[in-house]
């Protein structure tokens, strides 16, 4: 066994202190700082190496004190500390060594020197071992000393030694079990060889070899032990201890590690004695956790050799996977359902109808990750069984194509969901993985027009109009390359293989429909719903193909199908859709522009006369119309007005004839309701279309005006409602924030005049609140709320680590900082740490920087505004989570709306199954009398019922607790209590359950002034508190 003490010395060796030669790794530290640590190559471990057989005592001095100060401590190991000391007085010696000051360690830090210090150094392990491992290994020292000195590490309370230690020695492990394979695989070749002489004829063996092969044996054997002996220390010393660590990133890296090595030495690790750490820690309450797991898992589960060791561990906790799709952090939610695709992909019997619904739906969520995550699982689950006679036959066009029954599957799932105003979002979700059949234009064609096969049963109605729907979606995200509303994060720069495909689906689309779609229009003429959409196509055709591909014959037909549906219909959206379709075709930039000018004008002329002439019978007509007339008056008045929007008609003169019926109608007074709204709406448009006109010539004669005006304008805005007004102000904002980053992309510089520029009206419209505020206090608070909500409203596509894409606009919200009341500033703070995770107080980079400087503004001045994150986000002296109520004051509290952040992470249509909040929900704090919402913030009943249960009842994949006291299977073996339950936490609560997670006395160095640093270095060495990791229900679960 290893010993707690530095390993023994051999026979004959000397002791010597840190003399000459002592610490290459070391005098690097001393002279040039730790940022020299990243300079690791196998030169430097081949040099440690030769000082080893030189002098092993200096050379592991040497290895010690790289480890100490790796760990961002200051103090040095001497040769006397090592050779007279054990571990745990060296390491209590080192504690008090360690800066206090500062909570920053090398794995830590911020900044382009220390950026890619954690791989160096892991790689450094990884290299030690591959150098090391056909000798010094195995001789009973080094290996034994280093182990022992990273157990008592990761025992400490000092969080920068537990978390390098951890983190070395999970890479030694890994490095140590890459050494186990090759000398299993030596094993297995040595053992063949033997055999395979063995069996020889008597007079043909070779007894040398069979004993220099059993020899070889012997040896690999005894190696394989030693290996063993040390990966069964670092596990049960190490990893057993650490996967539980009150501080997530060290578990992150324990069960990142034992992923690696199930999938590296399956035969070892694979089993249940493994996989329960993994299973137990998808009930971890940080996402990065939980993500690891997954992760670890999907490498397992994506080698189908690997299936068989994982039945049971699929059984145990499929459950937990499923609703992991539903988790908070949309990160972890990504993964769980790629992993439900791998596990979808080993075997179709694992996942049940109803697990699989759970992921259907998601395909309509407004994260784009998740929608298309759950776009390749359904992909996966109905598209990829396909008839393997169907690869072999000749390919077909068509409605006898391939595509043509996945076609219809997809119409099938899409009516299916009844969510069917949201086509778009389907069709992106699944656009990746399933673009070619999406874009298989032909065969939706056949599938319309042609008749059907003998033997298949026809589209009904229904079907046909969601078919066409789609078909319209996909023609639009071939043309346009970016997600529909909701989905995108502005502007995407194409690539050149992305615009080249983007020119040839146009290219084909307008060769495909410019021939057909007269033909749809006469077959679905008289049906508004599809002929509204299927009017929209024009707008992404490229209309020079119709002079370059000489179809004008095709484009007469179509506005001759165009021009007899606008007689057919009175309906407003195909009335538009036409008007559209005029307008795109009407481009002066084609040559088709003269043939379409005539083709619209010769409609204006007829509709135009038909309605003077139909205005003219009815006004004579009196006070007693013809409701014939009175309908035909109307028919043709809708079609104009609908034209009139999109065209300019002057030269109609439809202002004198709108005059006429109008003034009768106030003269009478019994003209019909429709009649009066469309003859308004039409002059209103007259009108628009004659200032657009004057506005022409005219420059910024009136701006100086005009500014006048704005400022009366917000002044009696404010004067009326001034949180309306404070909304409107965000409003603007925001607005001008998102232009500027679909114009300049997410990656834009903050020192821009684009960004200075609202930084700027930011400052300005700060200004307009006065001095007062008291008066404002309301309207400001609001103001902060949007701002913080929007600057988290977008998670970054690359994932947790990275800022979210409107986190800049904190910087722009800053400039309101200085119009909060003083006590008001902590209030708005917690609010602004409900939307903050752990790893982001953390983040020290220029692309965080609003969000500090935003921080800062919120201190300043603040009433006991020393809350920080980092020191597990309250201070000591003023934590959060206190229980007891401060003493009511005279002052008057914002409202309690900051406490109970509405769950808004829904899909676009507010659909109720996509939240990506808990699966078992909590019940809400209830707030004291003197709490209550008041002012802009009061609740009306439907809201507070909504607040008291904020979802709606629908089946969920609740977790139950864990049946400990069973045996037998495995995953129940003795070992420490496990992480256990969901902890997908909804936002309520969520400061409570956060600081739950991070405040203990041992998990930082700012430990509680009253200790001196011996008394903490003797405090309890395991870190563990249930209440940071569980479910605070389910912590009193038994073992076993």
């Amino acid at each position: 066994m290893l010993q707690a003490k530095k390993g023994k010395k051999g026979p004959g060796e000397k002791g010597k202190g840190v003399g000459k030669g002592a610490g290459r790794m070391n005098g690097h530290h001393q002279e040039n700082g730790m940022e020299n640590v990243m300079l690791f190559e196998v030169s430097v471990v081949d040099d440690w190496i030769e000082s080893y057989k030189y002098d092993r005592d200096v050379a592991l001095l040497d290895l010690i004190n790289f480890f100490i100060q790796c760990s961002g401590c200051k103090g040095v190991v001497t040769g006397e500390m090592f050779h007279n000391m054990q571990n745990s007085e060296i390491i209590r010696k080192m504690t008090e060594e360690f800066d206090e000051d500062s909570g920053d360690y090398p794995l830590t830090m911020a900044g382009p020197q220390w950026k890619k210090f954690k791989s160096s150094f892991c790689e450094f392990i990884g290299v030690l071992v591959r150098q090391c491992q056909y000798s010094i290994i195995y001789d009973e020292y080094m290996m034994d000393t280093v182990i022992s000195l990273l157990t008592g590490l990761s025992d400490s309370q000092v969080r920068a030694f537990r978390h390098t230690s951890t983190l070395a020695a999970m890479k030694l492990m890994t490095a140590l079990v890459n050494v186990a394979l090759n000398l299993s695989i030596n094993m297995d070749n040595t053992q063949r060889q033997y055999e395979a002489e063995r069996n020889k004829m008597i007079g043909k063996r070779a007894n040398d070899r069979l004993e220099l092969l059993l020899q070889k044996r012997k040896e690999l054997q005894e190696n394989q032990d030693e290996i063993e002996n040390m990966m069964n220390a670092i596990f049960k010393g190490v990893f057993v201890h650490r996967y539980r660590d009150a501080i997530a990133e060290i578990r992150a890296i324990c069960i990142e590690e034992i992923g690696v090595w199930m999938k590296m030495y399956s035969d070892a690790f694979l089993n249940d004695s493994y996989l329960k750490y993994v299973g137990w820690t998808m009930h971890d309450k940080q996402g990065e956790v939980r993500l690891k797991c997954l992760t670890a898992l999907q490498g397992l589960y994506y080698n189908r050799e690997l299936n068989a060791k994982l039945e049971l561990f699929t059984s145990r906790f499929k459950d937990r996977i499923v609703s992991m799709t539903l988790d908070k952090e949309y990160d972890v939610a990504v993964q769980a359902i790629k992993l439900l695709t791998l596990v979808l992909h080993s075997s179709d019997e694992v996942l049940t109808a109803e697990d699989c619904e759970s992921v259907y739906h998601l395909v309509y969520s407004a994260h784009r990750p998740v929608a298309v995550a759950a776009g390749e699982f359904l992909f996966k689950k109905l598209f990829s069984h396909r008839d393997p006679e169907d690869d072999s036959m000749p390919k077909r066009r068509g409605r006898q194509s391939v595509n043509a029954n996945l076609i219809k599957t997809t119409v099938f799932f899409f009516l299916e969901s009844e969510l069917h105003e949201h086509a778009a979002y389907l069709v992106d979700s699944m656009w990746d993985c399933a673009g070619e059949i999406l874009k298989d234009w032909e065969c939706m064609i056949s599938l319309l027009l042609d008749e059907p096969l003998p033997g298949e049963e026809a589209l009904t109605d229904r079907q046909e109009t969601a078919l066409i729907e789609i078909m319209l979606c996909t023609i639009r995200q071939a043309a346009e390359c970016h997600p529909p509303v909701g989905r995108g994060t502005g502007k995407r720069v194409l690539t050149a293989k992305e615009k080249k495909t983007q020119l040839d689906d146009r290219t084909r689309m307008t060769e495909l429909f410019a021939i057909s779609l007269p033909a749809l229009l006469a077959k679905y003429s008289v049906d508004a719903e599809k002929v509204t959409n299927l009017l929209q196509l024009p707008q992404f055709f490229d209309l020079e193909i119709y002079t370059t591909g000489r179809l004008e014959k095709h484009l007469d037909s179509l506005l001759r199908q165009i021009r007899e549906i606008v007689e057919k219909h009175t309906d407003t959206d195909v009335l538009e859709a036409c008007s559209k379709t005029y307008h795109s075709l009407c481009n002066e930039e084609f040559t088709i522009f003269n043939r379409v000018d005539i083709a619209r004008s010769q409609l204006l002329d007829e509709q135009v006369d038909k309605f003077n002439r139909l205005l003219e019978d009815f006004l004579q007509e009196g006070e007693d119309p013809d409701e014939d007339d009175a309908y035909q008056v109307l028919s043709t008045l809708k079609r104009i007005t609908a034209f009139h929007n999109a065209h300019d008609l002057s030269k109609w003169d439809l202002f004198t004839s709108n005059y006429k019926l109008l003034n009768t109608g106030i003269e009478n007074g019994d003209m019909p309701e429709q009649i009066v709204i469309h003859a308004l709406q039409c002059t209103h448009y007259v009108i628009l279309w004659s200032l657009a006109k004057v506005s022409e010539g005219t420059s910024k004669k009136y701006y100086n005006d005009y500014g006048d005006i704005i400022k009366e304008t917000m002044s009696k805005t404010r004067q009326i409602d001034k949180i309306q007004c404070a909304k409107t102000l965000i409003l603007s904002l925001q607005q001008l924030f998102n232009e500027m980053l679909s114009d300049l992309g997410p990656s834009f510089d903050r020192s821009s005049s684009a960004f200075c520029g609202i930084k700027e009206l930011a400052r300005r419209f700060s200004l307009t609140f006065g001095l007062d505020q008291l008066k404002t206090r309301e309207a400001i608070a609001m103001l902060h709320k949007d701002g913080i909500e929007f600057a988290f409203k977008e998670p970054n596509p690359q994932g947790e680590g990275h800022p979210p894409l409107n986190l800049a606009f904190l910087d722009i919200l800053s400039e309101f900082s200085s119009k909060l009341m003083r006590q008001d500033k902590r209030t708005v703070h917690m609010y602004l740490e409900r939307f903050m995770t752990f790893q982001m107080a953390l983040q020290r980079e220029d692309c965080w920087l609003p969000l500090i400087s935003y921080r800062n503004s919120l201190q300043a001045g603040g009433d006991d505004d020393t809350m920080s994150v980092v020191s597990g986000i309250s201070s000591r002296g003023s934590s959060v989570r206190s229980k007891k109520a401060k003493p009511a004051t005279g002052k008057r509290k914002l409202p309690e709306v900051w406490m109970s952040r509405e769950q808004s992470m829904q899909t676009p249509i507010m659909m109720p199954s996509p939240h990506l909040t808990s699966t078992i929900m909590r019940e809400p704090k209830r707030l004291r009398p003197e709490e209550s919402y008041m002012g802009v913030y009061t609740m009306t009943p439907d809201q507070q019922q909504q607040h008291t249960h904020p979802q709606t009842p629908q089946p969920q994949h609740h977790q139950t607790p864990m049946d400990y006291n069973r045996r037998g299977t495995g995953l129940m073996e003795d070992d420490e209590e496990p992480i256990v339950e969901d902890v997908m936490m909804s936002s309520e609560g969520r400061i409570e359950d956060l600081n739950e997670g991070m405040d203990f006395d041992t998990m930082d160095i700012d430990l509680p002034p009253s200790k001196n640093r011996r008394e903490r270095s003797e405090l309890k060495p395991d870190f563990f508190d249930p209440a940071s990791i569980m479910d605070e229900s389910v912590l009193g679960v038994p073992m076993f």
